[in-house]
């Protein structure tokens, strides 16, 4: 029982820590400015599928990452509960795993614009940030998140 416990703790610690620097190297190359949201982090979202572990993992990943690089307080709960509802509706398509990347999608495409046009103040018409967003998580989550979830699919079992 204790390896156990002890995996799933370290498997959640290296998920968050996966998160926090995929998100720093998308804020490097300046793909995660205000209205255009594309983090290559958004990709580990599918993880769910192949461990519970994903579930913390993802949550305070993005939790710190958000702390981290300087976003608002309504940015960094709202954006971090979307994340964990995101993860722990994956989790449930374990069973489905080419559907995971889209509980990442709609959660981020509901919550982030408003934050980004009522508290960030982005000069960008609602519905247009609205598609920057969605865009920008069709191509992490859906895109790199299929092709995670393909590359681990052969390689190992889920949990």
């Amino acid at each position: 029982m204790k390896k156990t416990k002890s995996r799933f703790i370290a498997e959640g610690a290296m998920i968050a820590a996966l998160y926090v620097i995929l998100t720093y190297v998308s804020m490097a190359l300046g793909l995660d400015k205000m209205a255009v949201q594309l983090r290559f982090s958004e990709a580990l979202t599918i993880l769910p599928v192949f461990t519970p572990a994903a579930v913390p993992g993802l949550f305070l990943g993005c939790l710190i990452a958000n702390i981290l690089t300087g976003c608002i307080l309504v940015d960094v709960i709202l954006g971090s509960l979307a994340t964990l509802v995101a993860a722990i509706v994956t989790r449930k398509l374990q069973r489905l795993p080419y559907l995971a990347p889209i509980p990442a999608i709609a959660a981020n495409t509901i919550v982030v614009p408003p934050i980004l046009a009522f508290i960030y103040h982005v000069e960008t018409a609602l519905p247009l940030i609205y598609l920057t967003v969605f865009l920008g998580e069709v191509v992490s989550a859906g895109v790199l998140g299929t092709i995670l979830t393909r590359i681990l699919k052969k390689r190992i079992k889920h949990s």
